[in-house]
């Protein structure tokens, strides 16, 4: 697809259907740390059931990524858009079932299945339709688009939960979640494959160096910032009894991570622009990665509402301006025909992360204390940091190479 009009259709009916259906991504965190004694789920469970979905992806994205290189991108698009809608509702069942752990994890189950359908193929359709110099942008606008969904859901999981019910929430979250699997069905095209092939091999990944080093960019970013941060978020406002318009721990996290997240969202944007401008990935990553280290050293010792919104700026900030260079720089470097499993490896590494996370954080705030868990959380992107330096030598020769020169490292 070369028309420039049409591309930018494309993504833009991408874009739409990754933010409502992300709202069932959000609403869970304000809402199921706080339900530990109202329906006597322990802590270890809640990590569990928040971490579910990135562990099943584990064993889904690969497969997912296969998939789209093989029979293409359009139906496992729309798919995935529904099974997550499906999800959702999932989560209303579970508040009203005697056996609420089992529903919501079942509900978490199927997220992870149905989002490792979603990301592999929303990535890739945007690396078929965009070429390299204006690939950060496109990039960007996408990874934004997925992002603002997710403090909607965080809006809608603290706010309106609040305000009438948690049950309230899940069910309006479900149906934005149906109304993005409409917009995909009736918009967005094929953009990969012309003839579909047979099976897929789950064990067919990317291994390169390209994709193993961005991969583990993603680790660590989504290690940190998902896997901690949001998962601890709601118990330091209540440890250190911050508030903000008169709303609980639930409210005022919800809030505060839509902050995060629109600062990431936000700054995926403009980090994609700033790499095409440059016209190299590595220097914007290398910026973007240190403040997110900063925003956690910041969160460590955050005991006002104010500092606590300048933490979270910083971390969403951070993240976000890494999101659009990685996933572009992930495209500059891998062939059009591989693309779709070299997304598969980033989004696996990416869950291994955020799946951790949860399960590390919420045990050990409770031991050792919130500073010092969002301290080591600083240093995991500064690693990153390193990673991304050595692999991209590795591959390339060079520790800066321009756009250009990631498309032909020769």
């Amino acid at each position: 697809m070369t028309d420039s009009s049409s591309s930018r259709s494309v993504v833009l009916a991408v874009v739409a259907s990754t933010f409502f259906v992300g709202f069932g991504g959000g609403v869970v965190f304000p809402i199921l740390p706080n339900l530990e004694a109202a329906l006597g789920i322990s802590a270890v469970m809640v990590g569990l059931i928040l971490s579910a979905n990135r562990f099943v992806r584990l064993v889904s994205n690969a497969p997912a990524g296969a998939l789209v290189d093989r029979v293409g991108t359009r139906t496992p698009f729309v798919a995935g858009l529904a099974i997550e809608g499906v999800a959702t509702f999932g989560y209303v069942i579970a508040l009203h079932s005697g056996a609420p752990e089992a529903w919501f994890l079942l509900a978490r189950v199927l997220w992870g299945v149905g989002s490792a359908l979603v990301f592999a193929t929303a990535y890739t359709i945007t690396a078929d339709v965009s070429e390299a110099d204006s690939r950060g942008a496109s990039m960007g606008i996408v990874r934004a688009g997925i992002t603002f969904g997710f403090p909607a859901g965080l809006v809608l999981g603290g706010v309106v939960s609040d305000l009438y019910g948690n049950s309230e929430a899940f069910v309006l979250a479900a149906a934005f979640a149906a109304f993005a699997s409409v917009i995909a069905y009736l918009i967005v095209p094929e953009t990969h494959v012309e003839n579909p092939k047979g099976s897929v091999k789950p064990w067919d990944v990317e291994t390169t160096v390209p994709a193993l080093t961005v991969g583990l960019v993603n680790f660590g970013l989504y290690f940190a910032y998902i896997g901690v941060l949001f998962s601890t978020l709601v118990l330091l406002l209540g440890a250190r009894e911050v508030a903000v318009f008169g709303l609980d721990a639930q409210g005022t996290s919800g809030m505060l991570m839509a902050v995060t997240v629109l600062a990431g969202a936000t700054f995926t944007i403009g980090g994609g622009v700033l790499s095409d401008t440059v016209g190299a990935r590595v220097p914007v990553l290398i910026v973007f990665l240190l403040t997110t280290c900063v925003g956690f050293a910041v969160l460590a010792f955050a005991s006002s509402l104010e500092v606590l919104v300048l933490a979270c700026l910083l971390i969403g900030a951070g993240q976000g301006g890494v999101g659009g260079p990685l996933t572009a720089l992930l495209a500059d470097l891998t062939p059009d025909e591989r693309m779709g499993r070299a997304v598969g490896t980033n989004n696996v590494l990416g869950d291994v992360g955020g799946g951790l996370g949860p399960l590390v954080s919420l045990p050990l705030v409770r031991t050792v204390g919130f500073e010092a868990v969002y301290a080591a959380s600083a240093i995991v992107p500064a690693l990153a940091g390193v990673i991304l330096l050595a692999g991209i030598y590795r591959h390339t020769g060079r520790i800066n190479p321009t756009v250009a020169e990631s498309a032909d490292p020769s």
